[in-house]
């Protein structure tokens, strides 16, 4: 989560902003050579032998990239593919990279969104900074005929068939600075514009919306207890999230009528004995992708609340028209 600091700077007419410009041209100026280095070949840009869908965004923080990664992957199987999976494993402290993730691997190894796309989504995972040698190892280890990449829109070292971008809809892109000044990783009018876009939350008028929809929540302790989030309405809950946008987790919980308690942590936080310790002994609600982390600290009263991706009918219909037109659909 980014600190109060960063969110003023970066989503509001805070003058430290202004300071960092100096900084942020900088950012944006490399950021451009970068591209015009791999648009001349400077830099060498590979083609797996399969297509590939990168899933990215352009700001810092959470968009709802990996609810959307299994969305896309969900679809392609229906279609009759085999999708793979690509994640860089943000937070991870291996030092085996590339690797194969499975359900049961240890977040603090490979990272949680890793894990959290192994178990939800049952296609084979890689994860590794570097995209190509990750997927020539999914490619050597699996049978998968398409590569859906978790992020690595700014990664140009592979090269993608299909780019669709992802948005927040209530934030967008900031202030529109690049690092350091403002929350954008790439200049927001790009060489080359995504090929999907997606606004997660609200209206989109550079694509269609897509929503976030809560399952049933989930037993820490014992995963084959559910109940309805319903069942908590009028209640005060401890509601933890430790995501790059906690806001929206915490409205999501307020909107199903809960009366949350809020405590945010930082994005990819490796939760400890002493964090879970803290939390009070009433109903405690994490997101899916903390509890993968929090699994040894289990407790009866600890829940998680999986959410799916809704794509709209005319994201779908595009989609399938694309992957046609580069001839795998």
């Amino acid at each position: 989560m980014m600190t109060r600091l960063v969110e003023a700077v970066w989503y509001a007419d805070h003058p430290l902003s202004y300071a960092l410009l100096p900084l942020s041209w900088l950012y944006c100026s490399g950021i451009r050579l970068r591209r015009l280095a791999y648009r001349r070949e400077w830099l060498r840009s590979r083609r797996l032998p399969v297509p590939v869908i990168v899933v990215g965004n352009l700001t810092v923080g959470g968009t709802g990239k990996t609810p959307l990664v299994l969305g896309v992957t969900d679809l392609l199987h229906r279609w009759g593919h085999q999708p793979g999976i690509l994640a860089r494993g943000y937070g991870g402290r291996g030092t085996r990279w590339p690797r194969l993730v499975t359900g049961d691997a240890d977040p603090l190894e490979v990272g949680d969104e890793p894990v959290l796309l192994a178990q939800c989504s049952g296609f084979p995972v890689v994860v590794g900074a570097d995209r190509v040698a990750a997927g020539e190892l999914l490619l050597a280890s699996s049978g998968c005929d398409m590569i859906v990449s978790d992020d690595g829109l700014q990664h140009y070292g592979l090269q993608r068939d299909l780019e669709i971008l992802v948005i927040d809809a209530s934030r967008r892109f900031g202030n529109g600075r690049c690092l350091p000044a403002g929350p954008l990783r790439e200049p927001e009018v790009r060489d080359r514009p995504a090929d999907l876009t997606l606004c997660n939350g609200g209206p989109c008028p550079e694509g269609q919306v897509m929503h976030l929809v809560p399952r049933r929540l989930v037993n820490l302790s014992d995963q084959g207890t559910t109940r309805d989030l319903g069942e908590l309405r009028g209640q005060r809950v401890t509601a933890v999230a430790g995501i790059g946008n906690p806001d929206r987790f915490f409205t999501l919980l307020r909107r199903a009528g809960l009366h949350v308690d809020e405590r945010p942590y930082p994005d990819h936080h490796p939760f400890r004995h002493e964090d879970v310790a803290s939390w009070p002994p009433g109903p405690v609600v994490l997101t899916e992708k903390d509890a993968v982390k929090c699994t040894g600290f289990a407790r009866p009263n600890l829940w998680y609340l999986p959410v799916a991706s809704r794509l709209p009918g005319e994201f779908e219909r595009l989609l399938l028209e694309k992957l046609k037109g580069i001839g795998n659909g």
